[in-house]
C-alpha cells in the first residue's frame, strides 16, 4: 500500500495552506488556512474492510517552560512527544482518496462539529483539545484536522506524519469522543498494511 499527497510531497515542507498558525512579523503567529491536505492511497490489501488515519507530531516539547517565550527558545536537545493533529477512523474500504479541505478548512475556535463527517467517517480529539483547556477563549473539544502551530521559538523543526492503516474491521468500537491512542491501541491485532507520509513545519524565522 502507498499513500501520497498532491499538498506536499514526502519529506517536504508542510504548506501554509495546512497550518493552523502561520508566521507574522509583528505577533510571531497568526491562525492560518488550515486545511486538510489531499490524500490519496493505492493498493490496498482485498481483505481491507476499513481504513483509519493519523497524524502526529512527534516534536513537541515535554515542558512547556520556555514555548513561545519573548527573549528565550525552546532548546532542540529537549525531550519530545507525540501530539496528535488527526484522528480519523472508519472510512469506507472503496474510499482512495481525500480532497484538500474537504474536512477542514480555517480555523475554528473552541472547535468544529464533526458530528456529520465525510464518508461515514468518524473523526477523534486531536491534542488541541488538552492544549487549549485553560484559555478562556478557545477552549473546547477539537476533533478532525487542525494542522501545524510548532512554537515559533523551537530550535528544532517539527515532523508530522499522516499514518494510513488498511484494517481487517468494518469499524472500531470506541466512544464519542476519542484519542489517537485509543485508535493505536483498537487497531491492534487488525492492521493488514500501513503506509505513511511526513512533512515537515516550523514558525521558527531562523529555521523557515
Amino acid at each position: 500500500m502507498e499513500l501520497r499527497s498532491d499538498s506536499f510531497k514526502d519529506g517536504a515542507r508542510v504548506p501554509d495552506a495546512q497550518a493552523f498558525c502561520v508566521a507574522d512579523e509583528v505577533t510571531h503567529v497568526t491562525f492560518g488556512p488550515n486545511r486538510n491536505p489531499h490524500l490519496l492511497w493505492t493498493d490496498p490489501p482485498d481483505s481491507t474492510k476499513s481504513f483509519a488515519l493519523i497524524c502526529h507530531d512527534r516534536d513537541v516539547p515535554t515542558q512547556p517552560d520556555d514555548v513561545n517565550q519573548e527573549g528565550r527558545e525552546v532548546p532542540a536537545d529537549l525531550a519530545r512527544t507525540d501530539f496528535f493533529h488527526w484522528v480519523l477512523i472508519d472510512l469506507p474500504p472503496d474510499l482512495r482518496e481525500i480532497g484538500e479541505g474537504t474536512f477542514a478548512a480555517g480555523v475554528v475556535e473552541r472547535g468544529r462539529d464533526t458530528s456529520e463527517s465525510p464518508h461515514g467517517s468518524r473523526q477523534g480529539s486531536n491534542d488541541y483539545t488538552s492544549w487549549f483547556a485553560g484559555d478562556e477563549d478557545m477552549a473546547g473539544i477539537y476533533s478532525g484536522y487542525d494542522g501545524p502551530c510548532p512554537p515559533w521559538n523551537d530550535t528544532l523543526i517539527h515532523h508530522y506524519t499522516f499514518t494510513l492503516w488498511a484494517l481487517d474491521a468494518d469499524g472500531l468500537d470506541l466512544a464519542e469522543i476519542f484519542t489517537g491512542q485509543d485508535v493505536r491501541n483498537s487497531i491492534e491485532g487488525h492492521v493488514l498494511a500501513t503506509a505513511s507520509i511526513t512533512g515537515s513545519y516550523s514558525l521558527n524565522p531562523g529555521l523557515a
